[in-house]
C-alpha cells in the first residue's frame, strides 16, 4: 500500500471542507480554531510542499507556541520561513499588534469594578449554564477598569485547573495592574472546597510578591455567586 502524505502537508484546498480553517471558523466560531489555524487564515497559503496550517505550526513551534514572543518577532525573522514573504510577515505582525492593543487599551466604556457584583455581571455570562468547570481571569487597570479577560482552563464536572504560573503570565502579557479570577460549580454549590481556598491563598501570595494583586476570586453557579473578598478570605 502506498504511503500518503499527512493531511497537514497537503494544500488546504485538498482538505475535507470541515477541516479548512475559514470554513471551520464560519461553522464553529473563531474560538474553535487553534492558534495555527488562525495564523493560517492570515497568511492564506503555505508553500508547494506545506499547507498554511503546517507552516503556521512551524512558526509557532519556533517561539515555543508563545504568541507574546511571536508578537516580538521582526519582519525579517518571520521571512526566514519558507513560504513567508514580506506581505505575509507584515500581516502576521499587524494582526498580533492589533491583538496587543485590544488587550491593553483602556477605553472610556470599559466597565469599572467597584465590587464583587460588577465582576459577577461580566463573568456570569461566560460561566453559567456550563456542564463542566471552567476558570477565567479578568485583567484590571490601575483604575480598576476591565482591560481584558481570558479563559484559563476547561475541566470536568467537578474540577478544573487554575495554574498560578499561567494566571500571572497572562496578566503580565495583558499589562494588568490587578486581577480577578473565577470558576464555576456546575453542581450548584456556592461553598468553596479546600482546594479552592488553598488556591486563593497561593494566588494572593504570588500576586503580593510581584506587585500584581488578586482582587477577588468568584465561584459562579446558575443561582448566584460566592466572593472570597466579601467573605473576608482575601
Amino acid at each position: 500500500m502506498p504511503d500518503y502524505p499527512p493531511q497537514s502537508s497537503l494544500p488546504i484546498t485538498a482538505w475535507a471542507e470541515d477541516d479548512r480553517p475559514r470554513e471551520k471558523l464560519m461553522a464553529l466560531g473563531r474560538q474553535a480554531l487553534s492558534d495555527a489555524e488562525l495564523i493560517a487564515i492570515l497568511i492564506g497559503s503555505g508553500s508547494q510542499n506545506e499547507s498554511a496550517v503546517s507552516l503556521s505550526q512551524r512558526i509557532l513551534d519556533s517561539v515555543g507556541k508563545n504568541l507574546n514572543d511571536l508578537g516580538k518577532s521582526s519582519i525579517a525573522e518571520l521571512m526566514k520561513f519558507k513560504g513567508i514573504g514580506e506581505a505575509k510577515a507584515i500581516t502576521i505582525a499587524a494582526a498580533l499588534e492589533l491583538g496587543r492593543r485590544r488587550q491593553t487599551s483602556d477605553l472610556p466604556d470599559r466597565p469599572e469594578i467597584r465590587g464583587s457584583r460588577d465582576a459577577y455581571r461580566i463573568l456570569a455570562p461566560l460561566l453559567m449554564d456550563l456542564p463542566h468547570e471552567e476558570s477565567w481571569v479578568l485583567f484590571l487597570s490601575k483604575k480598576n477598569k476591565v482591560i481584558g479577560k481570558s479563559k484559563l482552563s476547561i475541566g470536568g464536572t467537578d474540577a478544573t485547573i487554575m495554574d498560578a504560573k499561567i494566571v500571572f503570565r497572562k496578566a503580565l502579557e495583558g499589562m494588568a495592574a490587578a486581577i480577578i479570577v473565577a470558576h464555576n460549580h456546575p453542581s450548584g454549590t456556592l461553598r468553596p472546597s479546600q482546594a479552592d481556598i488553598d488556591l486563593t491563598k497561593k494566588l494572593k501570595a504570588v500576586g503580593e510578591a510581584i506587585g500584581l494583586p488578586l482582587v477577588d476570586h468568584l465561584i459562579i453557579t446558575d443561582a448566584g455567586y460566592y466572593s472570597f473578598l466579601d467573605e473576608g478570605l482575601i
